[in-house]
């Protein structure tokens, strides 16, 4: 039976970088995979997987509004697929999240899943919240703070550096705009920013 995995983080801990290794393995070995990622994150423009450290893939573009369990079902029938990774999960809906742990139950495929656990407030994301409570299999990668501490929370500046206290949950960024922290020091930014 195929199973659905969650690989957590903070940011820039290499979630992309290692779901590219995944895919690139499985292809190597003469294998299909399908690589998903969120259209709302175009920084590399939309359907790319980029990582930090330079690597990147093509990738299919999915919006919220997808169903990815009829998406997955109609590239599979075309040509076996041997694994699903999805990059940015945290943005994927509670209905996509289902649909994903179907796609494991249903076609025996199984489904790798990366993204961020909270957002720059602590807050779950939808995708991520019942990632963490569906999935088969959690996996955390590891991230460091600038204390050299596990970085499990990420903070959002404004353009002097401060930790912002308010706004959207989404908001595509970088390192120019997120930074990895521990919990710690997350709380002490939100706090000397308030």
């Amino acid at each position: 039976m195929a199973k659905l995995y969650f690989y957590y983080s903070s940011m820039n801990a290499g979630k992309s970088t290692s779901l590219l290794q995944a895919s690139y393995n499985y292809r190597e070995r003469g294998m299909n995979t399908l690589v998903l990622s969120p259209a709302i994150d175009d920084r590399y423009g939309a359907g790319k997987v980029t990582s930090r450290i330079g690597l990147q893939a093509e990738a299919s573009a999915i919006r919220s509004d997808d169903n990815l369990y009829d998406l997955i079902g109609e590239s599979n029938d075309a040509a076996q697929l041997h694994c699903v990774l999805v990059d940015e999960a945290q943005f994927l809906t509670r209905e996509q999240v289902r649909q994903l742990g179907q796609v494991c139950d249903d076609l025996d495929v199984p489904v790798l899943a990366y993204g961020l656990r909270t957002d720059f407030l602590g807050e779950p994301f939808e995708g991520s919240k019942y990632l963490l409570a569906w999935a088969d299999n959690l996996k955390e990668i590891k991230a460091i703070c600038h204390c050299g501490s596990k970085a499990t929370m990420v903070i959002r500046m404004d353009e002097q550096g401060r930790a912002l206290t308010s706004g959207e949950s989404i908001e595509i960024g970088g390192n120019d705009r997120y930074v990895s922290m521990c919990r710690q020091h997350f709380y002490e930014a939100l706090a000397t920013s308030g």
